[in-house]
């Protein structure tokens, strides 16, 4: 079985020469370099075929270019946001969540075994060098399969029954991959927030390389990098995800020229990026993007006091009724986007936890059973989101053609009677002298549910489930740490329960990995040990315990091997069916939302949009480089 994709970009080869005789429109940005001649036109800027976006055929407004865009984050690593937002990718989703060639100009595969890449003729990166078959081959031989860049070795993504695929390359402008069996995560991999890295800048790259520069010089600049290395200076200036070298070649809307440390980050237009509007405009519209760092704590503030043009990261609906009063004071406008997550905040009780009572006790299903129908989530849902989110378990969203309700109503009705008689069925019959319960050992029953401490919104939540659990009597103590702290002693099992989000996918179709619902990584926070051993293939942590995890590994690895939708839609639907039914995550409340703040006169930010990492890469499939500024909002 044959599939194909192809982009829409390919119509250009009929509509480019229309363009090139009616002569093309510059951006007033590049004119400078374009007097100097130290850019050339942008007929021979763009590729042969470049990727045409008919945005009158997504109901948005073709613009015009200009401006900058200021934004907020957190710290110097949210330069990634860039990244992630601009989202070029060999191939991406769009907004209905279908693959689309992007950078490449198609891409077709035999059951997901054979994948066969067709670059476009021409394409440069944003230095001005031309993408070709050689920096695919660069970054698979001398990057990904050398043993000192990465000595973990092939990336899972990357692997079938433990075993990388063959690389060929069939001509200038095309690339092969081929495994023995199907690959099911690669398309989707390629498509990621984090994607896969294929596809490095040789030129640039090989003069960091041992393979291709002389040792003298080699360590001249890694004195001058200030590494030990030269693996590590090689993945320092090739680091694409968090885009800290300005002098790496990139293929995304807007390049970094800010070298860090730094307050202020400039991201300006890259005159080679691969895409035009049906007018035959070069995207992006906007010239500039200035990312300010600033603390975490006060961006709601900023935000609000009109020091942002466009902001998302940084704020949450808590601060909804807040932003929204600044569009009294400053030419803003606030839009709320559902957040893609299977819950907002979800209990993870650590099935892998050091205290052999409380591990037990987690075991049994009408333990976890209890503890959510314990919970009121009305309460939650009308407190925290003004009644605006869905009250459910932790699980895919209406939004997902792979939802059934009785997903999202499994455990999560209120119905204390019910919790109280199943923890009695376990054994907890006998309390203290203030009701709550006592363990088989004596102790009471106390959970101490430790978060990231980054949200009041956790915290919060947790005050209203500590009343909700007396009343079955379960003690409920809080305790926050950092990130890194808190993830390292849940893998520890130091951690009996933690708060986190839900699912990360909430909005899955049968052909994206369903890992998330199954023991498969170690930042899986129920099941921590369990998920290191699937994710090193058995060289650490153990295999599940209980049965029904046991099934879910399993249902995992069958949708893996199998390459039709039909089968990938059943496997998905038993796993969801297993997932919610053993709540071995306690969700509260979905499909809440997510302000999203940007200027008025900013055109063709959607006012409405699913939100999240997985699978939008947050703005990502939106396409940024589409937005562009007017007189005021086009309608």
């Amino acid at each position: 079985m044959i599939k194909r994709r192809t982009t829409l970009g390919l119509l250009a080869s009929a509509f480019l020469p229309g363009f090139a005789r009616a002569g093309f429109v510059e951006p007033d940005f590049l004119k400078p370099l374009l007097r100097a001649a130290a850019l050339p036109d942008l007929v021979d800027r763009l590729p042969t075929t470049p990727r045409v976006i008919n945005l009158a055929a997504m109901g948005r407004k073709p613009g015009r270019y200009g401006g900058v865009v200021r934004t907020l984050i957190g710290s110097q690593k949210d330069i990634r946001m860039m990244t992630i937002n601009g989202y070029a990718r060999l191939v991406g989703y769009d907004e209905k969540l279908n693959l689309h060639a992007d950078i490449l100009e198609s891409f077709e595969h035999i059951n997901e075994s054979v994948f066969t890449f067709k670059i476009r003729e021409k394409h440069r990166w944003s230095d001005g060098s031309y993408l070709t078959s050689e920096d695919f081959r660069y970054t698979w031989e001398d990057v990904i399969l050398n043993e000192d860049l990465r000595p973990g070795g092939v990336q899972r993504e990357l692997l079938v029954d433990g075993k990388p695929p063959r690389f060929e390359i069939i001509d200038k402008y095309t690339v092969r991959y081929t495994w023995d069996g199907p690959n099911p995560d690669f398309l989707p991999g390629l498509a990621a927030p984090s994607p896969i890295t294929l596809l490095l800048p040789h030129a640039y790259m090989r003069r960091f390389h041992r393979k291709y520069q002389d040792d003298i010089r080699l360590s001249a600049l890694m004195r001058e990098y200030r590494v030990k290395k030269w693996a590590d200076l090689h993945i320092k200036m090739s680091r694409q995800y968090r885009p800290e070298n300005p002098e790496l070649p990139t293929l995304d809307p807007w390049r970094n020229r800010t070298t860090p440390p730094a307050e202020q980050f400039v991201f300006e237009r890259n005159p080679f990026f691969h895409r035009v509007d049906e007018n035959g405009l070069q995207l992006p519209y906007v010239d500039q993007f200035v990312l300010n760092v600033s603390s975490s704590e006060i961006i709601a503030a900023k935000t609000g006091a009109g020091e942002t043009d466009l902001q998302f990261t940084g704020v949450d609906f808590t601060d909804y009724a807040f932003l929204k009063d600044s569009e009294k004071r400053y030419p803003v406008k606030v839009s709320l986007w559902k957040r893609t997550q299977g819950s907002r905040v979800t209990l993870l009780p650590n099935l892998n936890c050091k205290d052999e009572v409380w591990r037990k006790l987690f075991w049994d299903v009408r333990v976890r059973r209890a503890l959510s129908l314990a919970i009121d989530r009305h309460e939650i849902n009308m407190v925290s989101f003004f009644g605006l989110g869905r009250e459910s378990a932790d699980t895919i969203l209406p939004e997902s053609p792979l939802y059934k309700p009785e997903y999202g109503a499994a455990w999560s009705m209120h119905d204390p009677d019910q919790a109280n008689a199943l923890l009695d069925e376990v054994g907890l019959v006998d309390r203290d002298d203030d009701g709550i319960r006592l363990l088989p050992d004596g102790r009471t029953a106390k959970i101490v549910v430790e978060t990231a401490g980054e949200s009041t919104l956790e915290t919060d939540i947790l005050e209203l489930v500590t009343d909700h659990w007396r009343k079955i009597g379960i003690a409920l103590f809080i305790r926050t740490s950092q990130r890194d702290v808190f993830r390292s002693r849940t893998m520890g099992g130091e951690i009996m329960m933690s708060m986190w989000s839900g699912l990360d996918n909430g909005v899955p179709t049968a052909d994206m990995n369903p890992g998330q619902l199954a023991p498969s990584a170690d930042e899986q926070m129920q099941w921590p040990v369990w998920g290191m051993h699937y994710l090193s293939l058995g060289q650490y942590g153990h295999a599940p315990e209980l049965p029904e995890a046991t099934r879910l590994v399993d249902l995992l690895k069958a949708w893996k091997r199998t390459t039709e939708t039909a089968e990938r839609t059943q496997i998905w639907g038993e796993m969801l069916t297993l997932f919610t039914d053993q709540v071995f995550s306690i969700g509260m409340v979905n499909s809440v939302h997510q302000p999203v703040l940007s200027s008025s006169r900013l055109n063709n930010v959607p006012a409405e949009g699913l939100y999240g990492f997985e699978p939008t890469s947050f703005l990502g499939v939106y396409m940024p480089d589409t937005f562009w500024y007017g007189d005021s909002e086009a309608s």
